[in-house]
């Protein structure tokens, strides 16, 4: 796993913001605001990136790397949770590539144990099990309408069962992972809603089934290291540990304990467990960015990243109240898509991709604006506030570009 020839070392290319269509006042303010936030002992540090047309155009690191600590280095390494499912929902797809699976198989095809799941119905204050009418598929874990959710996205019945189980805080393998989710019951009928959900963790699980690889290696093999992305994976080796990010211990997300990052962990967790840089996720959207491909290295088919980042909901699937995907949006496979220039809270581009990640980093990629957006901070409890202020700021400083010029 340390074989660094393995790796492709080319540097990021860069360009000049005005060239790029970004203002000086604007990337101006968006540094001072930042600072403004990390003076006042908001969050330690954040790590902020912008490319236009596949270039680095903006690249700031702002504070600390920890409370206290030495200075944010360009290299600093941060839990980046849930945008680990876009790295795994690619990697599924390089299977479907391969001819290994269809997105249309059943999950029971791979893990018999979700063959007859049952649907969570509450009535009259008790909970009633029903039988699920179709079978949960590929699509809806990578859609998030598998019916499977996560105990912190509400207070329903179901959503207590989840958090009774402790499935996050058990030391449990990918496959005793799986096989403790399948005797919960499912939160509404596979197909009929969006809930944010364990359901990539469940996908991470059929890569290893279909690769008989781990997780781990399969990333490392197929989209790791050929995108030279060195020091992203599942725990920072102690040659690393003084790269790591951590966050004000006052700003934990409801007192939750956050993700061990030094010791390798029993469950590689396809929805929320890698570490990773800057700089290596720059390698990760400047790959999707440009249709599959980061130089001569080819990830994915043009035409499946496309597929991958187009709408999977339609207007069928009812999407519940919630700021994980706000108005104006819809959900493909392993992101989120926007659809409408309003009804969002912030600024953006109609055909724009992104996620985030617990502990409130965020990336976007815009094709009509030829943008790529990365911010890396450790702030759970503050990550829709740093999220929304930096696509505003960023967004800000877009000056004449493309086919507005």
């Amino acid at each position: 796993m340390n074989d660094h020839h393995a790796y492709c070392s080319d540097a990021l290319p860069t360009a000049d913001p005005e060239e790029a269509g970004l203002s000086a006042a604007g990337l101006a303010r968006l540094t001072a605001v930042m600072q403004r936030e990390v003076d006042s002992g908001r969050v330690p540090g954040i790590s902020m990136l912008i490319a236009r047309s596949g270039q680095v155009a903006y690249r700031r690191d702002i504070g600390a790397l920890r409370p206290g600590g030495p200075a944010l280095p360009d290299d600093a390494i941060f839990r980046i949770y849930s945008m680990t499912k876009p790295i795994v929902s690619v990697a599924l797809m390089s299977l479907v590539e391969e001819g290994k699976l269809f997105i249309t198989d059943p999950i029971a095809k791979f893990v018999p144990a979700l063959a007859d799941p049952q649907v969570g119905v509450e009535r009259n204050g008790k909970l009633e099990l029903v039988a699920a009418e179709r079978a949960i598929t590929i699509q809806d874990l990578l859609r998030h309408t598998s019916g499977l959710t996560y105990d912190f996205t509400g207070d329903s019945a179901v959503h207590r069962l989840y958090a009774e189980a402790q499935l996050r805080f058990r030391d449990l393998t990918n496959a005793e992972f799986v096989a403790e989710i399948a005797k919960l019951p499912l939160i509404d009928q596979p197909g009929a809603s969006w809930n944010y959900s364990h359901s990539t963790d469940v996908l991470g699980r059929v890569v290893e089934i279909v690769s008989g690889e781990t997780l781990g290696e399969f990333l490392h093999d197929r989209i790791l290291a050929p995108l030279g992305m060195r020091d992203t994976g599942f725990f920072a080796p102690a040659d690393k540990h003084e790269r790591l990010a951590e966050p004000f211990v006052h700003d934990r997300d409801a007192g939750k304990p956050l993700i061990e990052t030094r010791i390798a962990p029993r469950f590689e967790s396809a929805g929320s467990g890698l570490i990773s840089t800057m700089d290596d996720y720059a390698r990760f959207a400047l790959m999707l960015y440009a249709g599959g491909a980061l130089g001569s290295i080819r990830i994915l088919g043009r035409k499946t990243v496309a597929f991958m980042t187009a709408d999977h909901l339609g207007p069928n699937v009812r999407i519940p109240p919630t700021t994980l995907l706000p108005p104006g949006h819809r959900f493909g496979l392993g992101f989120a898509v926007r659809r409408e220039v309003g009804l969002a809270p912030t600024p953006g581009t109609p055909g724009e991709y992104f996620w985030g990640g617990l502990a409130g980093t965020a990336f976007w990629i815009a094709p009509k604006e030829e943008l790529i957006a990365l911010m890396m901070i450790q702030a759970p409890g503050q990550r829709d506030y740093f999220r929304q202020l930096f696509r505003n700021l960023v967004h800000a400083a877009l000056s004449s570009f493309g086919e507005d010029e």
